[in-house]
């Protein structure tokens, strides 16, 4: 099969090649999937780059990366129903913890991390359904009920922004968001936030409020939760929660633990790869229900050749990226 390995960190376009490896035999409760396209996220370049915090070397000596993608099921092993060969699926944790990910012609993984692509959502749509997907349904729905609610979602230009906009608006809540002017802006807006502030605004937590008709938030979706803590803080009704799932640009943020505790805010941080059996049954239902009623799309950013996969992370690493970016594995 046609792969793309490290066996180093460093940048992209020198440690990523693209090399003939043999296509793995599904082992027993494994299915083998030959891919259409494989998701590029942040946390795959990261992962690349070494740039988590006291990892110096790759978990193992040939990794192929990625965590998402979505193909069909060309083989299936022992104790997984026959009558899954053929089935068109999605990936989650593709290259979480193990060595093999999506971005290649062919993956053999467990057969629940194969889920069923529902009619009518494309290979493209769903290699967006794992980090992306996932990360904006816990995000938005794992809480209590927001029907009616108003959420504030950060970074609404941004892929996980982009989703769990159109996730709240669909569970029945009302939906602020804050994102760079100009196209990411409009992509908010378009998802269906009732209003959209830049998120540099000086006096973006006024804003905030002035934009609720001068009510607090009840939750909010965090993708920068260090260099935006102390607005939230000003910005969250009492009893509320911040859900936050990044912090890159501050991984070690000073709290402002007064404001936080009379008002007893609570801080629910996601990550969604160890998301519990149960809850992540949850959310790919609810995700596959959104889609299903029309409430939900993924917006593509680029799609490159399997052998572009260094330029794919380059464009993840450059900003001004709107949408997902993805590899074409055919």
């Amino acid at each position: 099969m046609r792969a793309i390995t490290y066996t180093e960190f460093g940048p992209a376009d020198t440690v990523l090649s693209l090399q003939d490896i043999p296509t793995p035999d599904p082992a027993a409760g494994e299915v083998l999937v030959r891919l259409h396209r494989s998701g590029v996220n942040p946390s795959d370049v990261k992962s690349r780059a070494g740039s988590r915090p006291g990892v110096t070397k790759p978990p193992f000596p040939v990794i192929i990366p990625h965590s998402d993608g979505a193909g069909v099921i060309e083989a299936t092993g022992a104790g997984v129903d026959p009558a899954r060969k053929g089935q068109r699926v999605w990936i989650w944790n593709g290259q979480w913890q193990r060595p093999h990910g999506t971005a290649a012609s062919h993956i053999a993984i467990p057969e629940d991390q194969a889920v069923p692509l529902p009619d009518g959502v494309g290979f493209e749509t769903g290699a967006t359904l794992g980090i992306p997907g996932l990360t904006a349904a816990q995000a938005v729905l794992g809480g209590d009920i927001i029907a009616g609610k108003t959420l504030l979602v950060s970074g609404g230009g941004g892929s996980v922004g982009h989703l769990a906009i159109q996730l709240a608006r669909w569970a029945g809540a009302r939906v602020i968001a804050t994102a760079s002017p100009g196209t990411s802006t409009r992509h908010a807006q378009e998802a269906g936030a009732e209003t959209v502030l830049d998120y540099r605004a000086p006096d973006l937590a006024e804003r905030i409020l002035a934009a609720n008709d001068g009510h607090p938030i009840d939750r909010a979706v965090e993708c920068e939760f260090g260099p935006n803590i102390e607005t939230l803080a000003r910005v969250m009704a009492p009893l509320s929660t911040i859900a936050a799932y990044g912090s890159a640009a501050d991984m070690t943020p000073r709290l402002p633990f007064g404001p936080l505790l009379f008002k007893a805010i609570k801080i629910d941080i996601t990550l969604i790869y160890i998301l519990p059996d149960a809850e992540r049954a949850l959310r790919i239902q609810q995700l596959h229900d959104a889609l299903a009623e029309g409430a939900l799309t993924s917006r593509i950013h680029a799609t490159y050749p399997l052998e572009q996969a260094a330029s794919a992370h380059i464009a993840v690493e450059q900003a001004g990226r709107h949408g997902a970016i993805l590899l074409d594995c055919t």
